[in-house]
């Protein structure tokens, strides 16, 4: 098995921001990204502390979302440069990875 250093990154953000299909169009149509996973978080909190819950009673419509890829550390740097600027967005993390790919 093959293996190479790749950056994962993770995007944070809302359900009530309604930027997650902006985010995904721009990652598939402009960068051309090869892989994107979207999660819906069933529980959160941001910067204004209201706590925002998937509880079947208080089913909330603003609940976290998490955007991940990966690939090459330049090239994922230049990708969060774009959406920064594009999209303002502020929660995004970065961290080195090992990616395994079969031999060929």
């Amino acid at each position: 098995m093959a293996t190479q250093p790749v950056t994962v990154a993770r995007i944070y953000l809302r359900e009530g921001e309604h930027l997650l299909g902006k985010i995904i169009q721009f990652l598939h149509d402009e960068e051309k990204i090869s892989g994107v996973t979207v999660s819906q978080g069933i529980a959160g909190f941001g910067p204004d502390g209201k706590i925002h819950t998937a509880h079947l009673l208080d089913l909330s419509l603003d609940m976290p979302l998490i955007v991940e890829f990966y690939g090459e550390r330049a090239r994922v740097e230049a990708v969060i440069q774009h959406l920064t600027r594009k999209m303002h967005l502020r929660h995004i993390i970065t961290w080195p990875a090992i990616g395994h790919t079969p031999d060929a």
